[in-house]
């Protein structure tokens, strides 16, 4: 499809051709690849998995769930097929359903992917953080006030680079998915040659572990109904933000076809890489009293099986890719402010929907990266005992919840509609109606585990409870939630009548 007849489509929906279409069909996929980023999630949430259930919630857990989120991914490469603009799913819910399924879905994407720019920024920082110590020799002590500094830094470097690198920005996810198999490839390759012994099949795919404080082990029922599910919060949160193929579509050459493609492949090849890469961390896993003692986290599994040269060369890999993962965070979340706003959706719409002479969505930029900050705030504090902050969770449970919720409304909307739906180039056919059915199920069930206290201090009432152990995941979501709805109720159903035509009829038919 030329750029031309992109551009045709994109009037056919209703938009004029705004923003550059420089994408390539590689740097579309590319973007999702980076963001669900295995060199980030994998080693900043394997503590969660590891903490609830332990190697059978990696080992086992990893490609269920990934098959689950493939059906998902699967479902919203149809969508984005039939309809590629930057608006993504919010434009699939309004235009498959009323302006009130485009509010809700276009708030909780916006949440979701605000959220996810945070908590990828945060891990980016917390693993610098670990090599600039390493590399100082403990000089640089690596305190949760420098680990939000950092935070901070990383967070304006990724608004610079997508405010003035606009033409580099493709480029640099074309190195970003490069830098991820080969630094994967160069992880797992270390973790197999280097340390001198490694773990069992039957404790990599039959260990279990309990580090929540909840139920009385791994025979018990709680343990396979609650804790178990928790630990799934690695996969779930590492194999997210592929929505961002739709929210480039209006910058990608061919993007009913390349989007579409881009979309699942990236939950595949990741889910495939992801895997391999966890295997890798649990065989190496052999001093299981430390790596408890260090609350699940990953570094403690490189400190005791490698080399201090080989372990900081580990952390130096996931740094880089998880900066690379932040970057194309920000450039998805952007797109999605920019599209949200330029349907009149957001306070202060005009000022969002303003690209510049690079036809760069700029203010956008800065708006998305400061609120990430704010949310984040809470993260300067951790519950005693504890080096990685339960805000850090919150934040990936937000981003989890918000963006799966996001994901739901058009799906749910697209089987609704049945045959009356109207298909891109890429579609499911007939199998639409159990693929679709299979993903409303499983982001319900996801989207209740992860509003539940992750361990027991974090349940209000409770003898042990402290404020900086609660999730509050279900707080920000549920705040964000009424007052969106009340706004709807009170105002937005009076104005608020879905994406807005930036064309005319003549225009659109040229």
């Amino acid at each position: 499809m030329s750029v031309d007849e992109d551009s045709r489509r994109l009037a056919e929906l209703g938009y004029k051709q705004e923003l550059a279409r420089t994408w390539s069909g590689f740097s579309n996929f590319a973007i999702s690849f980076s963001i669900i980023s295995i060199l980030a999630g994998c080693f900043t949430t394997f503590g969660q998995a590891w903490n609830n259930g332990g190697p059978i919630a990696i080992s086992w857990g990893w490609p269920v769930i990934s098959l689950f989120i493939l059906i998902i991914g699967f479902c919203m490469a149809e969508l984005v097929s039939a309809y590629p603009t930057a608006g993504g799913i919010y434009w699939w819910a309004a235009k498959m359903g009323k302006p009130i399924h485009g509010w809700f879905t276009g708030w909780l994407n916006l949440i979701g992917l605000i959220a996810v720019t945070a908590s990828v920024d945060y891990g980016c920082a917390t693993f610098l953080n670990i090599v600039l110590s390493r590399l100082t020799g403990g000089a640089w002590e690596g305190t949760l006030p420098q680990t939000f500094l950092l935070f901070v830094i990383v967070l304006a470097l990724h608004a610079l680079i997508n405010i003035f690198s606009h033409r580099l920005i493709s480029l640099l996810q074309n190195v970003s998915v490069w830098w991820h198999v080969a630094g994967a490839v160069i992880v797992v390759a270390i973790l197999v040659f280097a340390p001198s012994d490694h773990q069992s099949l039957g404790f990599v795919f039959g260990g279990t572990n309990n580090n929540s404080g909840f139920g009385d082990g791994s025979d018990g029922l709680p343990f396979w109904l609650y804790v178990l599910p928790l630990g799934f919060l690695l996969t779930q949160y590492t194999i997210t933000g592929f929505d961002a193929c739709a929210h480039v579509s209006e910058e990608t050459h061919g993007a009913a076809r390349t989007a579409a493609r881009g979309l699942w492949q990236s939950i595949f090849y990741s889910a495939i890489g992801g895997w391999i890469l966890l295997l890798a961390f649990l065989f190496a896993a052999t001093n299981v009293d430390e790596l408890n003692k260090q609350g699940g986290f990953v570094g403690a599994i490189f400190e005791t099986a490698l080399s201090s040269p080989l372990a900081t060369a580990v952390f130096a890999i996931s740094t880089i890719g998880q900066f690379f993962c932040g970057m194309s965070c920000v450039t998805s979340m952007s797109r999605m402010t920019y599209a949200f706003s330029r349907d009149g959706a957001v306070p202060g719409w005009r000022l969002w929907s303003k690209v510049d002479r690079n036809r760069t969505p700029v203010n956008a930029i800065i708006a998305g990266c400061v609120v990430a900050a704010l949310i984040t705030l809470p993260a300067l504090y951790a519950p005693a005992g504890l080096t990685t902050p339960v805000a850090f969770y919150a934040v990936v449970s937000i981003a989890v919840i918000g963006l799966y919720l996001a994901f739901l409304i058009p799906i749910w909307l697209r089987l609704r509609m049945g045959d009356a739906f109207q298909p891109g180039p890429w579609t499911l056919g007939r199998k639409y109606k159990v693929l679709c059915w299979i993903a409303c199920v499983e982001i319900v069930i996801v989207s209740i585990y992860f509003i539940m206290p992750f361990s027991p201090a974090g349940v209000p009432g409770g003898d042990d409870f402290t404020w900086t152990s609660v999730n509050y995941a279900p707080i920000a979501v549920g705040v964000v939630l009424v007052l969106i709805a009340l706004w709807w109720t009170l105002s937005a159903r009076h104005w608020f009548t879905g994406p807005r035509r930036t064309v005319d009829e003549e225009t659109e038919t040229v």
